[in-house]
């Protein structure tokens, strides 16, 4: 496998410090290679995401991927990409952190022993948290001019709002692990998202100053929407690998509604489907919209790279569910994963007229509100329509024993459950 012919025709790579030595390099042997993650969140999300399947990708073409966790550089802040300085949090928070970091990055790399290029995990707190800052400013610091360091664009956005000598120096720990990694690991490549051209050519650098390794740097494009609004983003927040703060149903779903103009790109970025089966979907796009095969294919592929078969079947499962109104047929699991965002309601007993429930749960404003919509039909309860003024709560039946579903509207959801 051609892993750089592979990234290009994808459309993935951006930048590559030596393009033909990179390539030529990586036909001839098995190269380590390592993406760093530092712990800014007990979560990584699916900005995140890209440079893991790249790992994954290179691992697959035979070579060996190093996944480091900045448990240093986590009690830095890179300022790469943002405006303002970040909140440095303390010690024991970052190591919490990194250990929950470990344990994602292990669910998408091949760690078997079995094998022949086994990926490692690796954070930079083991070297970086033992550092003598004399001897590196003296061993490390030397090699990098101010001037130098004002150049890279991590630096200079930031010089009208201010940075930090801390955050200014973050480049240079960056390239210090870098130069690390070549003497622990062999490592030879590093690759990064667009952002951090600037602190992987500063790796470059230092390397270059301090012996004749040679080195290679490459980034990936940044992923944008078609739209102009941020990629990684939903109502809710941010898009979370973790199904605790974003729950597989939710994660499926954000898939799911990717624009026309983009799921063909988000295919060949997130997936591992031959390009052939991509253009496959891409004449389906252009064909038949309206089915949405490439949107549905894409949650599908992602959703069970990141969670896994069974919560993948369950969110689709949830999904036709909603789609058709059969809200009965799912688990009590199920409910809560879908309903979590929606308003609820806990009640002590089930011997409640649903008039009166309507208004407890906030679906209807008043009783006479209330009234209009169960004889109108306008509401449901588990996904059956109730037209009855004297439907009790009691007599409608609960999913798993614990709740009701209410939706007014086509829309307007309330989740009850009863103590």
């Amino acid at each position: 496998m051609d892993v750089l012919k592979d990234l290009e025709l994808r459309g993935l790579l951006n930048q590559v410090t030596d393009r033909e030595g990179l390539d030529k390099k990586l036909k001839e042997e098995r190269v380590v290679l390592y993406c760093g993650f530092d712990p800014t969140a007990d979560s990584l999300h699916i900005g995140n995401l890209l440079m893991i399947l790249t790992l994954r990708r290179f691992q697959m073409a035979g070579h060996i991927p190093l996944a480091l966790v900045g448990g240093g550089t986590g009690l830095i802040g890179d300022p790469s990409g943002k405006a303002n300085e970040r909140t440095l949090n303390g010690p024991e928070i970052v190591q919490e952190w990194s250990q929950k970091i470990k344990n994602q990055l292990s669910r998408f790399l091949d760690f078997s022993t079995d094998i022949e290029n086994p990926a490692q995990l690796v954070n930079n707190y083991d070297w970086l948290g033992s550092i003598n800052v004399i001897e590196f400013l003296r061993d490390v610091g030397k090699n990098f001019t101010v001037n130098y360091m004002l150049a890279k664009d991590s630096v200079d956005s930031r010089i009208g709002s201010g940075i930090s000598f801390t955050e200014f120096s973050y480049m240079i720990l960056q390239g210090y692990d870098f130069l690390k990694l070549t003497e622990l690991k062999n490592c030879s490549l590093q690759i990064g998202g667009s952002d951090q051209w600037g602190n992987i050519t500063a790796g470059l650098e230092l390397i270059g100053k301090t012996g004749d390794f040679r080195a290679f740097g490459a980034t990936l494009k940044l992923v944008t929407k078609s739209d102009g609004t941020k990629f990684g983003k939903s109502e809710s927040g941010a898009i979370w690998l973790d199904g605790t703060k974003t729950s597989p149903y939710q994660f499926y779903q954000f898939w799911l509604g990717t624009a026309d103009n983009d799921v063909v790109r988000f295919l060949k970025y997130f997936t591992f489907l031959s390009l052939e089966e991509i253009d496959r979907l891409e004449q389906e796009v252009l064909a038949q919209p309206e089915k949405r095969e490439a949107q549905k294919v894409l949650a599908a592929e992602v959703t069970k790279l990141v969670h896994g078969s069974e919560a993948l079947e369950s969110a689709i499962n949830i999904t036709a569910a909603l789609f058709s109104g059969n809200i009965g047929e799912l688990s009590r699991a199920e409910v809560e994963e879908a309903f979590k965002d929606v308003p609820s309601t806990t009640l002590e007993s089930d011997d409640v007229l649903l008039i009166d429930l309507l208004v407890a749960v906030g679906a209807a404003p008043s009783k006479r509100q209330a009234r209009t919509d169960i004889e109108s039909g306008a509401v449901t309860v588990n996904g059956a329509k109730v037209t009855s003024l004297e439907a009790n709560a009691g007599e409608l039946g609960r999913i798993g024993d614990a709740y009701l579903v209410i939706r007014r509207g086509k829309k307007n959801y309330f989740l009850v459950q009863f103590a």
